[in-house]
This record gives structure tokens, sequence and C-alpha cells, in this order.
């Protein structure tokens, strides 16, 4: 996950203190995101998450910046569908991918915030969102399939009339770009399935997890999972550090105000799981969600322990994750040298 403006420096990393109007996330930071891009590229890591919001810079440009000062890193590029023409929106993709040589696909949001949809002009509800989603990503579809022949598409949300572009979606192995669907809704499952390649979960434990994974391998789609990582050389070590991350009451009680006025079922999952229960297995800790926010459910524990939750969740039929961790590169750095030595290293001896 790429760190927010600012984040790297001084910078609280929670949510409502990141959308204040003192907070540095509006500005691109692009000497520290550099360096964030370039270290991912040396710890192993393939892609980096780019989030989107008012609060922050556009991912679409962030992508191409980064991409083009990197060689290997992918970009996930999360946007919410809508607030633009498909055609457009198609058209500034693939010429994106045609300067980072193919290294970007698409995180769809169809929005967790009624009144940030608002300031948008977008004044669907939740269900609705995913509706217009579906039509919005039909277009798209049609498009790389083939950019070249005029076609016409008539919906209750987008039409278009001898709709074509010219520049096709670059890419060495694949003619569409991977599309991760977030959410936990029926809609947002409807949408990954009907297209999506991904459909993208807050993590939660393999037992609860094995249902979804199961609707997800029938309609021929992956699941991935975004979560937090905590990793010290001691299990007791790493709870010290996990529950050191948790914000003040004052912010915890803002994070609660704006998780319950959102729409998202994602949100409202996660922060039950974290009054309900806590420890969801004995290495999975919700406590941060009061914090930090849905995807800061968290594996708490040694290098080993952690490497053992993720063959785990492979075990389940996961093979996709977004990890986030605080600081950012920190986190990312000791899962780079100490975890993912021990995950190849298992994947080598299956």
């Amino acid at each position: 996950m790429l760190p927010k403006g600012g984040e790297m420096t001084d910078q609280e990393t929670s949510r409502v203190l990141t959308t204040n109007k003192t907070s540095y996330a509006g500005v691109p930071d692009m000497e520290n995101w550099v360096h964030f891009a370039r270290t991912a590229e040396e710890c192993g890591i393939e892609s980096l998450l780019l989030s989107f919001g008012n609060y922050e810079p556009d991912t679409l440009h962030i992508a191409c910046a980064l991409g083009r000062e990197t060689t290997s890193l992918k970009y996930i590029a999360a946007y919410r569908l809508g607030l633009m023409q498909p055609t457009l929106f198609v058209q500034q993709l693939n010429t994106l991918s045609h300067l980072v040589d193919g290294r970007v696909s698409v995180n769809v949001i169809a929005g967790s915030s009624p009144a940030e949809q608002r300031g948008y002009g977008d004044y669907l509800n939740h269900d609705e969102r995913y509706d217009r989603a579906e039509e919005f990503l039909a277009i798209c579809h049609h498009f790389w399939r083939d950019s070249k022949t005029a076609f016409d598409y008539t919906g209750r949300y987008h039409s278009v009339e001898g709709a074509r572009i010219h520049t096709p979606f670059c890419d060495h192995f694949r003619s569409t770009p991977e599309i991760y669907v977030s959410g936990h809704s029926e809609g947002a499952k409807s949408l990954a399935l009907n297209a999506g390649t991904c459909w993208l979960r807050v993590i939660d434990s393999p037992e609860a997890l094995a249902p979804h994974i199961e609707i997800a391998s029938a309609g021929g789609i992956e699941v991935g999972l975004r979560l937090n990582v905590v990793c010290r050389e001691t299990k007791a070590e790493a709870i010290r550090a996990a529950q050191s991350l948790q914000a003040d009451d004052a912010t915890i009680e803002q994070v609660r105000r704006f998780l319950l006025k959102s729409d998202s079922k994602v949100f409202k999952d996660s922060l039950s799981n974290a009054d309900d229960y806590g420890w969801l297995t004995d290495y999975l800790w919700a406590g941060l969600v009061p914090s930090y926010g849905p995807s800061a459910i968290t594996i708490v524990g040694t290098p080993e322990e952690v490497a053992s939750a993720f063959f785990e969740y492979k075990a389940v039929g996961i093979h996709q994750f977004i990890i986030s961790g605080w600081p950012k590169i920190d986190e990312m750095k000791i899962f780079g040298s100490e975890v993912l030595p021990i995950v190849r290293a298992k994947e080598n001896a299956v």
C-alpha cells in the first residue's frame, strides 16, 4: 500500500487525520513515493495499491509518475467508476498502460461515503452505484476486446454510440487489465463475478472466508485480501508493537463515527469484528480497525508465524494479498527481508 502524502515524514496515518485540512495527504509526495516504490522493488514486492479519495491526488497520474521511475513494480490504481464516462476512462487507462509498459491494473470501488460521493456530483445509493459499475465495466470490456471497431451500448446509467478508441491496452501477457473489485456486499460479489478478475475482501479467518472463495472459484475469479502485518522477532514483541499503533481516544471516536455513517458493508463488518472478537485467530487481530479503518485487521507474529499464516490462506484458495503496515516502509522492509524468504523457500520445497 502506497503511503499517503507526507506519511513517510511526519504525518499521522489514521484516515480521519489524513482527511483534515492541515494534512499533507492531498499533495503529491514524489521524492518519498519514488523512494518507497524503488524500495518495494528491492524487497520483492510485486505491486503497490494506490488509494482513491477526495483528500489525495488522482491515482492514474500517480501510477504514471511512479511507473516511469521504476522498472518492474506494478500499480493497482483504485478508482470509483461513474465519476467519468467509460470511454474516456478506458482511453486514459490504455494510454497509461503504454507509458508504464503494461504495469497497471484497476481496483474498482463503488464508493463508501455518501457525503463524499455527493461532493463528486454522484447521488446514487449503494446498490445503484454497483448497478452502474456493471454497465461501466461492460462498456470497458467492449473496448478491451476490440478497441477499434465502433459499437453502441444503451443502459440505464451509461450509453455510447459509435464508440471506438484506437489506443489498445498494453500488456505483454494480457489483453485486458486485472480488475480488482472491492467490497463485501451482494453488489460487490455480483460485479466481481460478472466483470472482475479478483474479488478483493478484508481479511478474516480462513474458515470464514472459505464459502466466499468457493463462490469466486466457481465463477472463474480469484479472491484477494486486504490486511495489515506486524512482524517482530518474538510474538510478544509483535503484540506490543501492534498495540502501540492504536490511536488516541479522540481519533478512535472520529473513526468510529465515519465507519458507522458509511453505507459500505466492508466498514460495518470490520468494525463488528473489532468490537465482538478482537482476536479472530491466534495470529489475526482486529484491534486496529477503530484506529485505521477496515483494512487494519492484522496478522501479528514472528517471521515464521506470519509466513505460516499466509500458507493457511493459500490452502483455502487465496493467492493475492495487499498488505499495509506502520510505518509503511519499515514494516515492508521487515516483510521483504524476514517473511518473503521463508514464503519462497516453502514454495520451492513443495
